[in-house]
């Protein structure tokens, strides 16, 4: 029966036994006790509806919650379960009650540190064969829902549509004009037919479209598909035209390919960006590019040295306009400043100097090479030249030149803010390029080849006119720079490093000076020994050392301490590690040419040279450091 029908039926029998009533007992009192007892009845029918339809929604939203195909967890802000609806523990396959962290059910699950759950770094997560989105959203007080969103078929769609999504990659033999010289005139036909044909074929297995568009360059379009197979064979494209043998030169090629963009013009912008990339770190490597991020591929041999000066002397010309111009100009090396990039700054201080301008060097706290520098060659010769990054606020910025040595990374500079202020800034650095770059220079001069920014900068100099001669102490700063970075001419020497250095003997570096700057003291001394009995061999071939604790100039040890390793007989790799007073941890590696230590170093977000390189890693203990070391040698060395 209605439940209306049954009120109104009661509120008609109460009428009617109050008619009666009153009309044969009339008693205010009985008015009261009669009108109290309908207004009772009211409201409590009125709850009892209320209650009725709240217990219906209850119901309804229950079986809502336990239908629905989305998963959905609330937590406080510890990251403790407070409430979950069946298809959440259907989506983990747990049964019973669940409790505690959430990250015990979802351990791929990650949010901000610091943020209460409102900011959340996995977008996905995959749970046995599916996809889920995650999504966080805030509640009341400290709470915070998570809905896990079942996107397995749209992302595998996305995949299958991004297979065929086309990819431009761009081509170039790496040392076209060298080989050139060095072979016969009547065998290069021969060779640049092989190498046309492997290329061909290599474009032919990837149903890729080839056309070459120079001597030296070729186009390709192919799709993602296609690319990610080159990718899972690492590109052997690259080992296979390394082995070619046509002279005393290898024939090496770089290629660039860009990604992940819908325009043909900005995936033909992002492989020229790639190719620049790759050459730009010596070549003879892939490197794949999307508008977000980069891959590397390959980069095994060592960068050629190349023959001809003129690209040096077309930098020069430049830079000495560049120079004349500015109203200042200001010289920064990287933080940590080694010989290189304080030899190279004072080279171009001398320099400048004898051109009439007032030169400036921009240095951290002091370390154990400036003060070696300050000492041993005279610091009253350097007067007013060095200065803090707190000082630049005294000198004018608006007309002035920046001068970047011995690194291109923004993050290593020793002051960034100086990139934002000045808006001419020239580049010249040694190191293979990295992702990483300061994009807004004017004039970068970026050869990898070369030994050391100190070898490019003396080239420089040279070119910059008969007029303009440096001291003999920058003379000796710029010879310590390259000796320091060859290890006394041994390792990435060419013809042009001992050119340069015999020019910087001509005009007055003193190899006495050098030497005193490069000795050390009995506690230095004393800390290689820990490090070498800190040391342990592994595969055969690879000597890992570390120092237990923090010290100063950690980098300089580590530097060192990799070097002497590599002395030991049998050792074609080493690495050292050293912890730092600010936390984390530096490591240094070394390498007589037989492995790659930079392509080791930049997974762990460093850089450097094919036989040179390091990298910090913050927030690490030594021992985490180690363990993480060790890893990345088992899979890949």
């Amino acid at each position: 029966m209605d439940n209306n029908k049954v009120f109104t039926g009661l509120i008609l029998v109460f009428s009617l036994v109050s008619i009666y009533y009153f009309n044969t007992n009339f008693s205010w009192l009985g008015i009261l006790f009669w009108g109290l007892l309908v207004t009772a009845a009211t409201y409590g029918y009125y709850f009892y509806v209320l209650r009725k339809r709240k217990q219906i929604k209850n119901n309804l939203e229950k079986s809502i919650l336990d239908k629905i195909s989305i998963g959905i967890v609330a937590i406080d802000s510890k990251g403790d379960i407070i409430w979950y609806n069946p298809k959440f523990k259907e989506i983990i396959s747990k049964k019973g009650f669940l409790a505690g962290k959430l990250n015990q059910y979802l351990p791929n699950l990650q949010f901000k540190k610091h943020s209460q759950f409102q900011e959340i770094l996995t977008q996905q997560i995959a749970i046995k064969d599916k996809i889920y989105q995650i999504k966080v959203s805030p509640l009341k007080e400290n709470l915070r829902v998570v809905f896990l969103n079942d996107i397995t078929e749209q992302t595998i769609f996305i995949q299958k549509t991004q297979t065929k999504k086309p990819v431009i990659g761009i081509i170039q033999i790496d040392n076209y004009s060298e080989v050139l010289e060095t072979i016969e005139e009547d065998i290069r036909p021969l060779l640049f037919a092989e190498l046309d044909k492997l290329i061909s074929d290599w474009a032919l297995e990837r149903d890729a479209y080839i056309r070459k568009f120079a001597d030296d360059k070729y186009l390709v379009f192919l799709t993602e598909e296609a690319l990610k197979k080159g990718e899972e064979s690492k590109f052997q494209i690259l080992d296979k035209v390394r082995s070619m043998d046509f002279g005393k030169i290898p024939v090496t090629i770089s290629i660039g390919f860009g990604i992940w963009e819908d325009s043909l013009i900005e995936l033909g912008r992002l492989a020229h960006l790639s190719l620049e990339l790759a050459l730009g770190r010596g070549g003879d490597q892939v490197v794949v590019k999307s508008p977000e991020k980069v891959w590397f591929y390959g980069g095994k041999s060592q960068a050629l040295e190349k023959r001809t000066k003129v690209k040096a002397r077309v930098v020069a010309h430049t830079l000495k306009k560049m120079i004349l111009d500015a109203e200042n100009v200001i010289i920064m090396g990287h933080e940590g400043s080694d010989y290189d990039s304080l030899g190279s700054s004072l080279g171009l201080a001398s320099a400048i100097r004898n051109m009439g301008k007032i030169p400036y060097i921009v240095v951290e706290q002091r370390n154990e090479s400036l003060d070696k520098i300050l000492t041993v060659l005279d610091k009253s010769k350097f007067a007013g030249i060095f200065i803090r990054p707190a000082d630049i606020r005294r000198i004018e910025v608006e007309n002035s030149l920046l001068i970047i040595v011995d690194t291109h990374k923004p993050s290593m500079v020793v002051e960034q803010n100086l990139l934002n202020l000045i808006n001419k800034i020239v580049v010249i650095d040694h190191h293979r390029r990295s992702e990483e770059f300061i994009d807004n220079a004017s004039l970068v001069y970026l050869e990898s080849y070369a030994s050391s920014t100190s070898e490019l900068v003396t080239e420089l100099i040279q070119y910059l006119g008969d007029e303009v001669e440096i001291d003999s102490w920058a003379a000796t700063a710029l010879l310590a720079g390259i000796t320091v970075d060859t290890k006394s001419f041994v390792f990435q020497t060419g013809v042009r490093t001992f050119e340069a250095a015999s020019y910087l003997r001509r005009i007055g570096a003193d190899p006495v000076l050098v030497r005193k700057l490069l000795r050390d003291d009995l506690a230095k001394v004393t800390q290689k020994a820990v490090i070498i009995e800190n040391s342990q061999i592994i595969k055969d071939h690879i000597a890992l050392g570390y120092y237990p604790q923090p010290v100063d100039n950690a980098q300089v040890l580590a530097a060192q301490g990799a070097d002497m390793l590599l002395n030991v007989d049998g050792i074609n790799t080493s690495f050292v590690l050293c912890p730092l007073y600010e936390g984390g941890v530096t490591i240094s590696a070394r390498s007589t040419g037989e492995t790659n230590v930079q392509f080791l170093m930049e997974k762990l977000g460093g850089g450097g040279h094919l036989t040179v390189a390091g990298v910090q890693l913050k927030d690490k203990s030594l021992e985490e450091a180690i363990e993480i070391l060790i890893q990345l040698i088992d899979e890949n060395y």
